[in-house]
């Protein structure tokens, strides 16, 4: 990807990654801490976490293009190092909300006679009732609060190092864009 109505894609598309992967980061951490939180947050994460996984390598691809067309200077190399880690910190993030996910789906159960709640005026799963509650087989220890504990730990660890990078590398992309290109004094003329 080249240009977005005639500008470099990269600085449009910088710009989804810098709002879109540190509030994935903070929903990963809020699903993964807030059991609450990981039944409605857990499955929109886990879509959105890979979505700016995969927009990653399209934004440094697309900064790559720019990066041929612009001066050559220190601190543009010093962004473009750094843009090559995004995803590195992306891939970690993507994982465990989809790990998050996975083991919030397999912490629900599935009742297929819950549609008859009562059977001849007894409720289901009691007395002489007919409805029984299925398991599925689970993978990643749902009910394991070791295994939450250590998700949670690392999920912590995912987002901050996610939001620290994609600090780091916006800061220097703006150091690069801008330093030494504009007066600290307002242009002549100027009302304000």
């Amino acid at each position: 990807m080249t240009t977005i109505n005639g500008l470099p894609a990269h600085i449009l598309l910088v710009h989804a990654i810098v709002v879109l992967l540190p509030l994935s980061a903070l929903l990963l951490v809020l699903s993964s801490l807030w059991p609450k939180a990981r039944g409605k947050l857990a499955g929109p994460n886990a879509i959105l976490a890979v979505l700016v996984t995969i927009l990653v390598p399209i934004t440094t691809d697309a900064g790559e293009w720019l990066d041929r067309r612009v001066a050559n200077t220190p601190l543009l190399r010093a962004h473009t190092e750094l843009g090559d880690t995004a995803l590195y910190v992306a891939i970690p993030v993507a994982v465990l909300a989809l790990v998050v996910w996975w083991r919030q789906r397999e912490h629900t159960v599935a009742a297929p006679d819950s549609a008859k709640s009562e059977v001849d005026g007894e409720t289901a799963g009691t007395g002489g009732g007919t409805a029984t509650a299925v398991r599925r087989k689970t993978y990643l220890a749902p009910a394991s609060t070791t295994v939450t504990t250590v998700i949670a730990v690392l999920a912590v660890l995912a987002a901050g190092a996610a939001c620290y990078d994609i600090y780091r590398i916006g800061d220097s992309g703006a150091q690069a864009a801008w330093q030494g290109n504009f007066s600290q004094n307002p242009a002549p003329g100027d009302g304000h």
